[in-house]
């Protein structure tokens, strides 16, 4: 009796201890944001309304049409004259780029922003144990990874992953390896490295779905320091609660509408397709169904179910009383992101990206502040807009301990990647924001190129056009 008591009592206590020890490991497989550094180029680089009608000028491919579709496409931008631009297009060498252009811009930013976050976090390069890099329209050899291994002599044992390709939405991507790194890793520190190169890819042609990316992509980046110790995790600002990746890339039309690609002519460029919209909005409602469940309370979903079951009974009904069927818009989201969000950090892939995003979430012109303040200071730097838009609301003080920031990211391919952070305490830094922040949001968004350039639309003969002296 004795014996099979113990027997009893030795198999709670190990399983038990097997519970113990699945929990143990669970915690040390979260990911934790220690800090991060946005970049923010010198002055010198900034693309003023003269400036843009001065490089715009130098393309001697564009005609009349091109002048006014141009105007157009920069007026509701809703891209300031703050943003920035690749030292070759300033010097005027976008024609004609080198890779040393795109190698220089690069190292620009990495020597620049990693340097003051691990200045910051008071961290040695050689303790960083899982480097991502991702830049997606260049590649180098060596690669930017071990670039940045060899300036920060960094360990042998470094894992490093250098990613090209990804699009918009690599930020998102770079995190999803680190996360998975995590789950079989203990105590590591892991630098994520995000941003894009347009010094060779500033386009010089005249196909409109090609210059228009000019209009929009503007030089920037981010570095993000992460780890799942557990000692650390009171120094973290920010607790990954879940991450969905959505890809559309066996779908001809969203394969095909953006791309690096050259034009007629062999001039190179990124090409943007009229069915983008369609392609992103599809990618954004799947990406939604997996992410919901993930993200919201019990009391929402089944809110949405019995709402959903209602309609669905209105329209069975409708349908047989009209011998036919009923159509519903389906433009809005059924679900109230807000019970589960506090926060939406939405890429900046232009003004109608963000309406977009806001129209379907129902958010309202507090929730879609930070992405349009970022866009008009910063424009769409790819891959590191997010961090720039994390930025805002930290410097306007709207972060604080346990609210939630849902980010949410677009990308070539086509892709569109979600992800859940929970702040870990009050954030107050002013990272890039800290020299305009008080000036935001301005009374107006409105830029000068019309009242600078408005004359073009006026001019109706193109074999008369000429574009002003001063401006070339």
């Amino acid at each position: 009796m004795e014996l099979l008591t113990t027997f009893y009592v030795l198999t709670v206590l190990y399983l038990c201890f097997l519970i113990w020890n699945l929990f143990d490991q669970r915690r040390d497989q979260e990911c934790y944001i220690l800090g991060y550094q946005c970049y923010k180029p010198s002055d010198d680089r900034k693309l003023g309304t003269d400036r843009c009608g001065r490089i715009i000028g130098r393309n001697k491919n564009l005609g009349l049409n091109e002048f006014k579709f141009l105007l157009k496409a920069v007026v509701s931008s809703g891209v300031g004259e703050q943003t920035y631009a690749p030292r070759n297009v300033i010097e005027g060498r976008e024609v004609n780029p080198t890779l040393n252009d795109g190698i220089n811009e690069m190292e620009e930013f990495f020597y620049d922003s990693i340097g003051k976050l691990l200045a910051k976090q008071g961290i040695s390069p050689s303790q960083i144990d899982v480097l991502v890099v991702n830049v997606s329209m260049l590649a180098s050899l060596p690669s930017f990874a071990c670039r940045i291994i060899n300036h920060y002599k960094m360990r042998q044992d470094i894992k490093a992953f250098n990613l090209s390709g990804m699009g918009c939405s690599a930020s998102l991507i770079s995190l999803d390896i680190i996360k998975n790194i995590f789950k079989s890793q203990k105590n590591k520190f892991a630098l994520l490295v995000t941003s894009e190169s347009l010094s060779p890819n500033w386009y010089s042609g005249n196909e409109r779905s090609m210059i228009l990316a000019n209009c929009l992509f503007r030089a920037g980046g981010c570095a993000i320091l992460l780890t799942n110790k557990r000692s650390l995790k009171p120094k973290a600002i920010l607790k990954l609660k879940c991450l969905v990746r959505t890809h559309h890339g066996a779908k001809d039309d969203a394969y095909n509408c953006c791309n690096q690609k050259e034009d007629e002519q062999g001039r190179l460029g990124f090409y943007l397709a009229k069915n983008l919209p369609k392609a992103a909005t599809r990618a954004f409602i799947d990406n939604l169904r997996v992410l919901s469940p993930k993200v919201l309370p019990t009391r929402e979903l089944l809110r949405f179910m019995i709402v959903s079951l209602i309609k669905r009974l209105k329209n069975i009904a409708s349908s047989t009383k009209c011998g036919g069927t009923t159509s519903t818009s389906a433009s809005k989201s059924p679900l109230n992101f807000k019970t589960g969000v506090e926060h939406f950090c939405l890429h900046t892939g232009g003004k109608a990206v963000i309406d977009g995003i806001g129209m379907s979430l129902d958010l309202c012109a507090n929730d879609l502040e930070p992405a349009r303040m970022t866009l008009h200071r910063f424009g769409n730097t790819s891959a590191s807009s997010l961090w720039y838009v994390l930025g805002y609301m930290e410097a306007k003080k709207r972060l604080k301990k346990g609210n939630r920031v849902l980010m949410i990211s677009f990308g070539a391919g086509f892709k569109c990647n979600s992800c859940l952070w929970e702040v870990m305490k009050d954030m107050e830094d002013r990272n890039v924001w800290d020299e305009c922040i008080d000036e935001y949001p301005p009374e107006s968004l409105g830029n000068p190129f019309m009242e600078r350039f408005g004359w073009i639309n006026n001019v109706e003969d193109p074999s008369t056009f000429q574009f002003p002296e001063f401006l070339e």
